[in-house]
């Protein structure tokens, strides 16, 4: 079984039970909790069984997810990662995922201004800032809006948006009296959006160009503090519905303003970037 040893890190790993001692790092990105390692040797196997172990809060580190550093498989970017929902699913992107990555790897190898990675979303570029990292997104696709759904035997008018992963996005008048737990369970499994399912982000308008969002993050099946793609996903449709001019302003749950910026192109979004924070919380070891 894996357990986490929340002591001061040592470098590399050594056998022990027979296994090993990895070093873990544990980030967030405006609330986001992510586990972070290097398996840039390939030495570490990555079951979900694990995965979902490790990001248990109560029996592991605790997280929304885990990211792994890989060696790039394509040559066309710099590093690649392997990214796992809490219940150590794998998911294509993670906009918040994303930033926390860009900086452990710039605190691994010493990069300075910038780097490029690979998801199953595509190549991603970060850029640094201080403790503030500028994503550059996968141009988003599959826009569709004002779909009506029933929920709860009621219509709802729900828009989506692929940031890389599937997102929903519903408008409301308060953000903090949103049944996120509820509305958001009905329509990740909503069949309308099978067989992957979808995010879904419930979006309060603060004034022009400033949003509130709260999201249901699929794969960890409750709502999450952010959501980089949820937030990347609520600001270009609130752009699309209330003709926001970038960059727009976003809000989330854990109390932290993200920014998304973009590029119109027709009645698409390109040049696409998320700028938050990306913060190191705490290092430790693991044995595997």
């Amino acid at each position: 079984m894996t357990e986490a040893c929340f002591c001061a890190a040592i470098p590399g790993s050594r056998p022990y039970r027979g296994g090993v001692i990895v070093e873990f790092t544990k980030m967030n990105g405006a609330g986001n909790d992510f586990v972070l390692l290097d398996n840039r040797d390939g030495r570490l196997r990555l079951e979900q069984a694990r995965v979902a172990r490790i990001c248990d809060r109560h029996r592991g580190v605790g997280a929304d997810g885990l990211i792994a550093l890989i060696p790039s498989r394509s040559g066309q970017a710099d590093w690649a990662w392997e990214f796992f929902n809490s219940d150590g699913s794998t998911a294509e992107m993670c906009g918040n995922g994303a930033r926390c990555f860009a900086r452990f790897v710039q605190k691994l190898t010493g990069a300075k201004d910038r780097i490029t990675f690979e998801t199953l979303a595509g190549v991603i570029s970060a850029s640094f800032t201080g403790d503030r990292v500028t994503v550059g997104l996968t141009r988003p696709r599959d826009l569709r809006l004002d779909q009506t759904l029933e929920v709860g035997d009621q219509p709802m008018i729900v828009h989506a948006l692929d940031t890389g992963v599937p997102h929903a996005v519903v408008f409301v008048d308060d953000a903090d009296r949103a049944m996120v737990q509820a509305w958001g369970a009905v329509l990740r499994f909503h069949p309308h959006f099978a067989p992957r399912g979808t995010n879904v982000n419930f979006v309060q308008v603060l004034r022009p160009g400033a949003i509130r969002v709260r999201t249901y993050e699929r794969g960890v099946e409750g709502e999450t503090l952010a959501c980089g793609t949820g937030v990347t996903a609520s600001a270009l449709i609130a752009a699309r519905v209330h003709d926001f001019n970038p960059p727009v302003s976003v809000r989330v749950q854990g109390g932290d303003t993200l920014e998304v910026a973009f590029v119109r192109a027709g009645d698409a979004f390109d040049h696409v970037r998320l700028t938050g924070p990306a913060d190191f919380t705490f290092e430790g070891r693991l044995e595997f």
